[in-house]
């Protein structure tokens, strides 16, 4: 992935200078002026979120949002954009941003432009950019088939499928031959995960923006209840911006009332005045992980009621096959593992006394078979002698899938001697694991000792009388 300029020091705070001016400006109506506050703020700043947010906003002001922008676009636009194209094809990301700015000066409209901004935000690791870039193209075109297709697939990246499958199926219904929009449609999840209510107004081409969430309260007495807890807040935050709790508080308030869009937003709009405060970015990839672990659980209980036979029953006309559905739970369950990895590598990072990070960074590792890593890490978490037998225990199967079983037994004995009175669950497991792992190597009558201890506390465990048998009867035959 290309490298996002780190703004220094100096540069956030002519950022957020520029940026507060900005906003005095607009509340005098001075729109150029703000407009090139903001830019100047953007150039600077190029990942904040709220900046870029302001800037659109202002610009589309400027021209009363006619949807056209300026009479003499025509005029200077071209040039720019052949600036923004030559800047794609030599992956000059930034300078994408930059040039595709003075296009939308003329025109915020500019679908071209915004589609490009949008694979430069991506290109760059800036997700939530590149999904607003291409929800404000939508404003003038709802239907179009390629915007609809390019933000449905940053949805789907994203992990947000329920939005994702609403785009596909606009695709479809423009084109219905097309194969891909068909495919996606049915694949990426079931009709009962889509909140058809929540999500058909932003794909009818309100201007409401999906990313900030502004769908109106069901009813004004839940928004009267949400304002009276988040107004105390706001008001905190405006005196001062720079205490990331308090954003974090808030956020918490929308996400209670079932707006996590806004508090997604809400989190993003504090990176800047906190300077990218550590306590928000965790919050933020937080709340990128959530919808992921919705939709495995609507996943799971999907896959439970069609193996119950329920299925069919509540109404689902084109019910996904269990092959579909186990396709599409293994993608999901790769998707969390991956995304709690980046969580806790930077709690690690950040906090690396803390072994409780890095034992959890190393089971999932595990899971995705980065196993010297996993290694590396839980060997540092085995020095803490409160998780000592679950770092052993998890270091014995990195060893074991990396077939050593020198290594896996010896991590192994050494966590069944730490395990603690009333780990039951955990001294099962790892008699279960010595005992097998002894089988595989050829040393029966041990397996059979660790097998016979096993059987004593658990016999239906994993198999372990039926297992026993098995060995019993290699030993006799050897």
């Amino acid at each position: 992935m290309p490298d996002l300029p780190t703004p220094t020091a100096d540069q956030k705070r002519i950022a957020l200078e520029n940026f507060n001016r900005a906003k005095e400006a607009i509340a005098g109506g001075q729109f150029d002026y703000a407009i090139n506050l903001l830019s100047t703020a953007c150039r600077l700043d190029p990942g904040n979120f709220l900046y870029r947010q302001t800037l659109r906003k202002a610009q589309k002001d400027k021209f009363g949002n006619n949807l056209r922008g300026s009479r003499f676009a025509f005029l200077s636009a071209p040039r720019w954009k052949a600036k923004v194209k030559a800047a794609k094809r030599g992956r000059d990301y930034p300078k994408v941003l930059e040039y595709g700015e003075q296009v939308l000066a003329k025109n915020p409209w500019d679908v071209g432009t915004q589609m490009d901004m949008a694979e430069a935000f991506d290109a760059l690791g800036l997700g939530d950019l590149a999904v607003f870039s291409l929800d404000q193209a939508r404003q003038k075109y709802p239907k179009d088939s390629t915007l609809n297709r390019a933000l449905a697939r940053l949805f789907e990246k994203r992990g947000d499928f329920q939005k994702a499958i609403v785009l596909w199926q606009l695709v479809r219904e423009k084109h219905p031959t097309d194969v891909e929009a068909s495919h996606k449609a049915k694949d990426l999840a079931a009709s009962d995960t889509i909140r058809k209510g929540q999500y058909e107004e932003t794909a009818s081409g309100s201007r409401e923006s999906p990313v900030l969430g502004r769908i109106e309260a069901r009813s004004a007495e839940k928004a009267d209840k949400m304002g009276r807890e988040a107004d105390p807040l706001r008001k905190r935050i405006e005196a001062d911006p720079t205490e990331p709790a308090l954003y974090i508080q808030l956020a918490a308030v929308y996400r209670k009332h079932g707006r996590d869009d806004r508090a997604r937003a809400t989190l993003q709009q504090g990176l800047g005045p906190t300077g990218n405060a550590f306590p928000l970015q965790l919050a933020l990839m937080e709340a990128d992980l959530a919808p992921v672990r919705t939709n495995l659980d609507l996943a799971d209980d999907k896959l439970r009621r069609l193996r119950a036979g329920t299925l069919a029953e509540e109404g689902d006309e084109d019910p996904p096959t269990e092959d579909d559905l186990l396709k599409l739970r293994a993608k999901l369950a790769k998707e969390v593992n991956a995304r709690e990895i980046d969580i806790y590598r930077a709690k690690a990072d950040r906090f690396p006394a803390e072994t409780g990070h890095r034992l959890e960074l190393g089971v999932r590792l595990l899971k995705a078979d980065l196993l010297d890593e996993a290694i590396a890490e839980l060997q540092q978490a085995r020095k803490d002698d409160r998780v000592r037998w679950k770092a052993g225990l998890y270091l014995g199967l990195c060893f074991k899938k990396r077939n050593n079983w020198r290594l896996a037994e010896r991590n192994f004995q050494e966590a069944l001697a730490a395990v603690p009175a009333g780990e039951e669950a955990g001294k099962k497991e790892l008699l279960y694991q010595l005992a097998t792992g002894s089988a595989e190597s050829g040393d029966l009558p041990r397996a059979l000792d660790l097998g016979h201890e096993l059987a004593n506390l658990d016999f239906a465990f994993k198999g372990i009388g039926k297992l026993i048998d098995e060995w019993h009867d290699r030993l006799q035959n050897a």
